[in-house]
């Protein structure tokens, strides 16, 4: 089993993205770093760029080091913590100045062949489905912070992975309460002084309780969210950040299983011009309450061979 890259994309929403990707023959992953709050610790043009790709880099890098998923994820958060404390312009006074990520990983585990498979190159659990018409299928593991979202497509039914549709849903209606006790528009700028304190306040509670990230804190590793599902050779893997998904979660145009068959059948740069002409068309947030008109999207649609 490995997977195969069909498509990719990776748009930003304003000057600078943020997101992150990865992938191989047997993982890939997508990382969304949160929009900064105030000033830059890091060197580099913003600490939610520098996590997301530092992050994305080391995690890959581990795994292909033989490293277990949660391993790998507990080295990369060692790593994002030793560059961070080596490298910031000063100490983190308030948490939320702390950079942070969402993140989807997928990943599926080796196992060593039997030996009876290796002499027939099949075992007669994978001989019997093949008479019966089906392929073997084989086990995925996901892992995920955040509301970065996997999207599997298995024998034309879709499973969702991730917590992205039921948290894209608080998210627009928090928007929509700060607007309105702000007086601003539907869509305002995350930097407004007007709800930047809020903003920072829901930030603070990062990597506490319920709500952690990937960050520059191993002790997150402890607290990722973790699915395990079979799939079969042919089945579809979509995975993506927010920005992305917000084509089914905010604005309707798919629901889960349309948004990866159109991913399938006209492909991802055609879906990334949809968005953004959606949110161009409601630049103000009139019809779709959000925190800024378009956000870093980006998406992976792979194959399972």
């Amino acid at each position: 089993m490995s997977f195969r890259l069909r498509d990719s994309l990776s748009i930003p929403g304003g000057n600078l993205n943020e997101d992150a990707f990865a992938h191989g023959d047997t993982a890939a992953l997508v990382l969304d770093g949160a929009t900064p709050l105030g000033e830059a610790l890091m060197p580099g043009p913003s600490d939610a760029q520098w996590l997301a790709t530092f992050g994305a880099r080391r995690l890959m890098a581990h795994l292909k080091d033989g490293d277990q998923p949660r391993d790998a994820l507990r080295h990369a958060l060692g790593d994002a913590q030793k560059s961070f404390e080596a490298l910031r312009k000063r100490p983190v006074r308030e948490k939320w100045e702390t950079p942070c990520a969402s993140m989807m990983l997928v990943y599926h585990p080796l196992r060593p062949t039997h030996a009876r498979e290796r002499a027939t190159g099949t075992s007669p659990a994978s001989a019997l489905r093949a008479r019966r018409g089906g392929g073997p299928e084989h086990s995925l593991e996901f892992f995920w912070f955040g509301d970065c979202t996997a999207l599997l497509l298995k024998d034309e039914i879709c499973t969702i992975i991730g917590d992205g549709f039921d948290k894209r849903g608080q998210e627009a209606e928090r928007a929509r309460r700060l607007a309105r006790e702000k007086n601003l528009p539907p869509a305002p700028d995350l930097n407004r002084p007007e709800i930047l304190g809020a903003l920072r306040i829901g930030r603070s509670r990062i990597n506490s309780g319920g709500n952690w990230l990937f960050s520059p804190e191993p002790r997150a590793a402890k607290h990722v969210s973790h699915e395990a599902l079979k799939a079969a050779a042919g089945s579809l893997l979509l995975i993506a950040t927010d920005g992305f998904l917000a084509l089914a979660t905010d604005y309707g145009a798919y629901d889960a299983a349309g948004l990866i068959k159109a991913a399938r059948d006209q492909g991802l740069a055609v879906l990334g011009e949809e968005l953004r002409a959606i949110e161009n068309n409601d630049a103000l947030g009139d019809r779709f309450a959000r925190f800024k008109k378009s956000d870093d999207a980006t998406a992976l649609l792979i194959e399972i061979r």
